[in-house]
């Protein structure tokens, strides 16, 4: 049971019980009942505001960036003070942590066919690759499938899971587009599942 349950089984009007001997059996401090925890000052209100709006801004930002950050604004402010309040706020910094390139087990390995290949024109190279865009709360999964020499993104897809049927669909838009000599893509287990290849062989 939590401190702070033990707290509130604290019973002030008891008739036999008096406080002190409640405390005692609870394992509380006497004192601590007359705490009472002070709200946020103002400035660390005011600082609050500004890392929750940096946050959605650069959610990649640990306490060294947002300190700097605060810094640049006029509001010099010390690391841990950072680190307290985003504690407190429950931000933690996004980094590249999802792993959008794992091949998945027993698949076919494919050969990478670009070598010293000079890409001189269009339908020669297409290439595909999965990233991902923070949110405020958890991951969007973004394909998008590209002609290497005019840069032309021919089809994109959003997805919030990593399964392959987001990327299937966005090389079934571009196969719309026209057909490549080599296409070119990660290991991923979303290129090399068994949906992404068939689309290849659907379209001959």
């Amino acid at each position: 049971m939590t401190l702070a349950r033990r707290r509130e089984l604290v019973d002030r009007r008891h008739r036999r019980l008096s406080i002190v001997r409640q405390c005692q059996l609870l394992g509380v401090s006497r004192s601590s009942l007359y705490y009472r925890p002070k709200g946020a000052s103002q400035q660390d209100l005011s600082l609050m505001r500004e890392l929750d709006r940096q946050y959605l801004e650069t959610p990649s930002y640990g306490s060294k960036r947002m300190k700097a950050s605060l810094e640049r604004q006029g509001k010099p402010v010390s690391r841990k003070r950072v680190q307290r309040l985003t504690r407190v706020m429950g931000l933690r910094a996004i980094y590249r942590q999802p792993r959008t390139s794992q091949p998945a087990p027993e698949q076919r390995v494919y050969p990478y066919l670009l070598r010293g290949a000079s890409i001189t024109r269009p339908n020669q190279v297409w290439a595909a690759d999965i990233t991902y865009l923070p949110m405020a709360r958890g991951f969007l999964y973004l394909v998008a499938v590209m002609d290497w020499h005019s840069r032309y993104v021919l089809a994109w897809r959003l997805s919030n899971t990593l399964e392959a049927g987001f990327c299937a669909e966005a090389l079934r838009e571009a196969l719309g587009h026209g057909r490549p000599e080599v296409f070119n893509t990660d290991q991923g287990s979303q290129f090399t599942s068994r949906e992404f290849p068939r689309c290849w062989r659907t379209a001959g």
